[in-house]
């Protein structure tokens, strides 16, 4: 399948469907950090490239419910919201067969302007080999919902939170944000077993 991965710089969810023989492309404004088929740029100028799936992972600043409380502290994050929702619509709405969108749980002024449209499901790493937790929502069109290839619930609850959440408790630095978002090795494996057999 060809297959387009926006929002992606790390070249993880590419990778592993190139692993299993698609013709994957990532694409995001930033370069990639290992070499692959990418596209540096807006992916809104690619969408209409007969794609058969789209895997996105716009970014969640404006729009996850664990930032929430940074709306009513900084009213600039309103306007924000809306060219983020926008953005997500438009990632919703591509004419691409099979879409998955992917994105921490959202506040309801975000689900409000989605036009109500709720994640289909919710995973967390440790259902897919990883000791970790983060729960990640997908929005799904045309796919099914991803199965589990292990279930480490049990070890990761044992541990203490700053492991289990080693990303929530990541320092301060320049690069955070692109460290908490890099999709875990886990998953999407997961993905390119499970939906580039589809």
């Amino acid at each position: 399948m060809k297959i387009l991965v926006a929002c992606e710089y790390s070249g993880r969810v590419r990778d592993a469907f190139i692993a299993q023989g698609h013709q994957a492309v990532s694409c995001d404004l930033l370069p990639t950090e290992i070499d692959g088929p990418h596209i540096q740029g807006n992916v809104l100028d690619v969408l209409d490239q007969e794609w058969d799936m789209l895997i996105a992972h716009p970014s969640c600043t404006y729009l996850t419910n664990s930032g929430v409380q940074w709306l009513h502290k900084d009213p600039s994050r309103w306007d924000k919201r809306v060219d983020a929702c926008e953005f997500f619509n438009r990632l919703l709405d591509a004419p691409i067969k099979r879409i998955c969108i992917e994105n921490p749980i959202p506040h309801k002024y975000a689900i409000e302007r989605l036009r109500g449209r709720k994640y289909s499901q919710l995973i967390q790493p440790y259902m897919f080999g990883h000791t970790e937790t983060k729960a990640t929502c997908f929005w799904l069109q045309g796919l099914e919902k991803l199965n589990p290839t292990s279930d480490l619930k049990v070890q990761t609850m044992a541990l203490p939170d700053g492991q289990r959440q080693r990303l929530h408790w990541l320092s301060p630095s320049p690069t955070r944000w692109k460290d908490r978002s890099r999709t875990y090795q886990g998953i999407a494996t997961a993905m390119a077993k499970q939906w580039g057999s589809v």
